[in-house]
Protein backbone atom coordinates (compact mmCIF):
# COMPACT_ATOMS: atom_id res chain seq x y z
CA UNK A 1 0.00 0.00 0.00
CA UNK A 2 2.81 2.39 0.64
CA UNK A 3 4.46 1.53 -2.71
CA UNK A 4 0.66 2.43 -4.26
CA UNK A 5 0.94 5.75 -2.73
CA UNK A 6 3.76 6.49 -4.12
CA UNK A 7 3.04 5.47 -7.53
CA UNK A 8 -0.15 7.58 -7.91
CA UNK A 9 -0.22 9.77 -4.88
CA UNK A 10 -2.64 10.02 -1.93
CA UNK A 11 -5.18 12.34 -4.04
CA UNK A 12 -7.10 8.77 -4.87
CA UNK A 13 -7.48 7.98 -0.99
CA UNK A 14 -9.21 11.83 -0.70
CA UNK A 15 -12.25 10.22 -2.82
CA UNK A 16 -15.10 8.38 -1.29
CA UNK A 17 -14.80 4.55 -2.12
CA UNK A 18 -16.95 3.34 -4.45
CA UNK A 19 -20.31 1.42 -3.27
CA UNK A 20 -22.64 -0.97 -4.85
CA UNK A 21 -25.44 1.60 -5.25
CA UNK A 22 -27.05 3.46 -7.31
CA UNK A 23 -24.99 6.56 -6.86
CA UNK A 24 -22.21 5.06 -8.51
CA UNK A 25 -23.92 2.58 -10.92
CA UNK A 26 -27.13 4.65 -12.10
CA UNK A 27 -29.51 3.58 -14.67
CA UNK A 28 -30.51 -0.54 -16.19
CA UNK A 29 -28.27 -3.21 -15.97
CA UNK A 30 -29.42 -6.44 -18.01
CA UNK A 31 -26.45 -8.25 -18.65
CA UNK A 32 -26.19 -7.64 -22.27
CA UNK A 33 -22.80 -6.91 -24.14
CA UNK A 34 -23.54 -3.48 -24.08
CA UNK A 35 -23.71 -3.09 -20.27
CA UNK A 36 -20.75 -4.77 -19.96
CA UNK A 37 -18.88 -2.11 -22.45
CA UNK A 38 -20.72 0.99 -20.43
CA UNK A 39 -19.54 -0.83 -16.97
CA UNK A 40 -15.96 -0.59 -18.69
CA UNK A 41 -16.14 3.01 -19.60
CA UNK A 42 -17.55 3.85 -16.18
CA UNK A 43 -14.81 2.03 -14.46
CA UNK A 44 -12.42 3.52 -16.23
CA UNK A 45 -13.40 6.74 -14.62
CA UNK A 46 -13.03 5.23 -11.67
CA UNK A 47 -9.32 4.06 -11.74
CA UNK A 48 -8.24 7.33 -14.19
CA UNK A 49 -7.97 5.17 -17.65
CA UNK A 50 -8.97 7.07 -20.95
CA UNK A 51 -11.78 4.52 -22.45
CA UNK A 52 -10.23 5.68 -26.08
CA UNK A 53 -7.06 3.66 -25.24
CA UNK A 54 -8.52 0.47 -24.94
CA UNK A 55 -9.96 -2.24 -27.15
CA UNK A 56 -12.82 -4.30 -25.25
CA UNK A 57 -12.97 -8.27 -26.04
CA UNK A 58 -16.86 -9.75 -24.91
CA UNK A 59 -16.13 -13.47 -24.44
CA UNK A 60 -18.81 -15.78 -25.03
CA UNK A 61 -20.06 -18.20 -22.60
CA UNK A 62 -18.80 -21.47 -23.59
CA UNK A 63 -20.61 -22.94 -20.38
CA UNK A 64 -17.32 -24.39 -19.34
CA UNK A 65 -17.73 -26.38 -15.59
CA UNK A 66 -14.97 -28.48 -13.91
CA UNK A 67 -16.39 -31.00 -11.94
CA UNK A 68 -14.18 -31.71 -8.45
CA UNK A 69 -13.44 -35.17 -8.08
CA UNK A 70 -15.21 -37.11 -5.13
CA UNK A 71 -17.15 -33.74 -4.62
CA UNK A 72 -21.11 -32.29 -5.72
CA UNK A 73 -19.15 -29.09 -6.70
CA UNK A 74 -18.90 -27.68 -9.48
CA UNK A 75 -15.69 -25.38 -9.42
CA UNK A 76 -15.11 -22.65 -12.09
CA UNK A 77 -11.43 -20.84 -12.23
CA UNK A 78 -10.91 -17.52 -12.03
CA UNK A 79 -8.21 -17.10 -14.27
CA UNK A 80 -11.64 -17.45 -17.04
CA UNK A 81 -13.38 -14.03 -15.81
CA UNK A 82 -11.18 -11.92 -18.18
CA UNK A 83 -7.92 -11.27 -19.26
CA UNK A 84 -5.46 -8.32 -20.17
CA UNK A 85 -3.09 -8.25 -23.10
CA UNK A 86 -1.41 -5.93 -25.55
CA UNK A 87 -1.77 -6.27 -29.77
CA UNK A 88 -0.94 -3.54 -32.09
CA UNK A 89 0.36 -1.54 -29.16
CA UNK A 90 -2.60 -1.13 -27.33
CA UNK A 91 -4.13 -3.01 -24.40
CA UNK A 92 -6.71 -5.28 -25.10
CA UNK A 93 -9.48 -5.79 -21.92
CA UNK A 94 -11.29 -9.17 -22.59
CA UNK A 95 -14.34 -9.96 -19.93
CA UNK A 96 -16.12 -13.60 -19.67
CA UNK A 97 -19.76 -12.90 -20.64
CA UNK A 98 -20.74 -15.46 -18.01
CA UNK A 99 -19.76 -12.33 -15.40
CA UNK A 100 -22.62 -10.54 -16.53
CA UNK A 101 -25.21 -12.49 -14.76
CA UNK A 102 -22.85 -11.52 -11.17
CA UNK A 103 -22.92 -7.90 -11.60
CA UNK A 104 -20.54 -7.48 -8.34
CA UNK A 105 -17.74 -10.25 -10.13
CA UNK A 106 -18.28 -8.13 -13.38
CA UNK A 107 -16.96 -4.94 -11.37
CA UNK A 108 -14.10 -6.96 -9.75
CA UNK A 109 -13.37 -8.63 -13.01
CA UNK A 110 -12.88 -5.40 -15.05
CA UNK A 111 -11.07 -3.25 -12.13
CA UNK A 112 -8.38 -6.36 -12.06
CA UNK A 113 -8.49 -5.51 -15.93
CA UNK A 114 -8.09 -2.12 -15.61
CA UNK A 115 -5.63 -2.65 -13.03
CA UNK A 116 -3.34 -4.55 -14.94
CA UNK A 117 -3.38 -1.09 -17.56
CA UNK A 118 -2.14 1.18 -14.54
CA UNK A 119 0.80 -1.39 -13.79
CA UNK A 120 1.64 -2.95 -16.79
CA UNK A 121 0.89 -0.84 -19.47
CA UNK A 122 2.08 2.43 -18.26
CA UNK A 123 5.44 0.04 -17.69
CA UNK A 124 5.14 0.99 -13.52
CA UNK A 125 5.89 -2.69 -13.10
CA UNK A 126 6.59 -6.16 -15.63
CA UNK A 127 4.73 -9.63 -15.63
CA UNK A 128 8.18 -10.72 -14.44
CA UNK A 129 7.41 -9.60 -11.32
CA UNK A 130 6.27 -12.22 -9.00
CA UNK A 131 3.91 -10.71 -7.31
CA UNK A 132 2.05 -8.63 -10.20
CA UNK A 133 -1.40 -10.73 -9.92
CA UNK A 134 -1.87 -9.61 -6.39
CA UNK A 135 -0.64 -6.27 -6.69
CA UNK A 136 -3.03 -6.05 -9.44
CA UNK A 137 -5.74 -6.69 -6.90
CA UNK A 138 -4.17 -4.89 -3.62
CA UNK A 139 -4.40 -1.36 -6.65
CA UNK A 140 -7.88 -2.32 -6.91
CA UNK A 141 -8.30 -1.50 -3.24
CA UNK A 142 -6.38 1.78 -3.55
CA UNK A 143 -8.64 2.79 -5.66
CA UNK A 144 -11.32 2.41 -3.81
CA UNK A 145 -13.33 -0.68 -5.36
CA UNK A 146 -11.72 -2.99 -2.91
CA UNK A 147 -15.49 -4.12 -1.85
CA UNK A 148 -15.95 -5.17 -4.71
CA UNK A 149 -13.27 -7.66 -5.06
CA UNK A 150 -13.22 -8.32 -1.57
CA UNK A 151 -16.61 -9.80 -1.84
CA UNK A 152 -15.83 -11.93 -5.06
CA UNK A 153 -13.03 -13.85 -3.24
CA UNK A 154 -15.04 -16.26 -2.97
CA UNK A 155 -18.70 -17.62 -3.82
CA UNK A 156 -20.53 -20.82 -2.65
CA UNK A 157 -23.84 -21.33 -4.02
CA UNK A 158 -26.27 -23.98 -4.68
CA UNK A 159 -28.21 -24.81 -8.48
CA UNK A 160 -30.46 -27.60 -9.55
CA UNK A 161 -26.98 -29.56 -10.41
CA UNK A 162 -25.68 -29.21 -6.28
CA UNK A 163 -23.70 -27.12 -4.38
CA UNK A 164 -20.68 -24.68 -6.50
CA UNK A 165 -18.07 -22.52 -5.21
CA UNK A 166 -15.87 -20.22 -7.07
CA UNK A 167 -12.68 -17.72 -6.52
CA UNK A 168 -12.10 -14.85 -8.10
CA UNK A 169 -8.71 -12.35 -7.53
CA UNK A 170 -5.33 -13.69 -6.64
CA UNK A 171 -6.10 -12.30 -2.67
CA UNK A 172 -7.79 -14.49 -0.33
CA UNK A 173 -10.88 -13.12 1.76
CA UNK A 174 -8.43 -12.16 5.13
CA UNK A 175 -5.62 -10.39 2.79
CA UNK A 176 -8.68 -8.57 1.17
CA UNK A 177 -9.74 -7.58 5.00
CA UNK A 178 -6.17 -6.80 5.91
CA UNK A 179 -5.49 -4.38 3.03
CA UNK A 180 -8.83 -2.58 3.20
CA UNK A 181 -7.65 -2.02 6.76
CA UNK A 182 -4.53 -0.72 5.41
CA UNK A 183 -6.76 1.27 2.98
CA UNK A 184 -9.28 2.37 6.03
CA UNK A 185 -5.99 3.55 8.12
CA UNK A 186 -4.25 5.79 5.42
CA UNK A 187 -7.53 7.36 5.00
CA UNK A 188 -7.39 8.33 8.66
CA UNK A 189 -10.70 6.00 9.42
CA UNK A 190 -11.35 3.24 12.56
CA UNK A 191 -15.04 2.63 12.29
CA UNK A 192 -15.05 2.87 8.38
CA UNK A 193 -19.11 3.29 7.09
CA UNK A 194 -18.55 1.56 4.22
CA UNK A 195 -17.84 -1.63 5.93
CA UNK A 196 -21.56 -2.52 6.13
CA UNK A 197 -21.28 -3.07 1.93
CA UNK A 198 -18.93 -6.11 2.79
CA UNK A 199 -20.08 -9.75 2.80
CA UNK A 200 -19.94 -11.54 6.13
CA UNK A 201 -15.85 -12.75 6.20
CA UNK A 202 -14.40 -10.00 4.61
CA UNK A 203 -15.99 -7.88 7.07
CA UNK A 204 -14.99 -10.14 10.19
CA UNK A 205 -11.50 -9.57 8.87
CA UNK A 206 -11.81 -5.96 7.87
CA UNK A 207 -12.88 -5.70 11.96
CA UNK A 208 -9.84 -7.71 13.11
CA UNK A 209 -7.70 -5.80 11.27
CA UNK A 210 -8.43 -2.51 12.20
CA UNK A 211 -8.06 -3.85 15.72
CA UNK A 212 -4.64 -4.97 15.19
CA UNK A 213 -3.71 -1.94 13.40
CA UNK A 214 -4.81 0.00 15.90
CA UNK A 215 -2.64 -1.70 18.23
CA UNK A 216 -0.18 -1.84 16.20
CA UNK A 217 0.37 1.10 13.45
CA UNK A 218 2.01 0.91 10.38
CA UNK A 219 4.63 3.39 9.26
CA UNK A 220 2.60 4.31 5.75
Amino acid sequence: MAWLTAEFGRDVLNRAPVLPTAEFFPGPYEGSDEDIRSMIAQLCGYLEVAPNRLTIEIEPDDGEQVMVAGLRLDHKSRSAAGHYRRENGRPVIAIDQRQAARPVALVATIAHELGHVRLLDEQRISTDRRDHEPLTDLLTVYFGLGIFTANSAFNFSQSNHGWSYSRLGYLTEQMFGYALACYAHLRGETKPSWARHLATNPRAYLKQSLRYLGQNPPGM
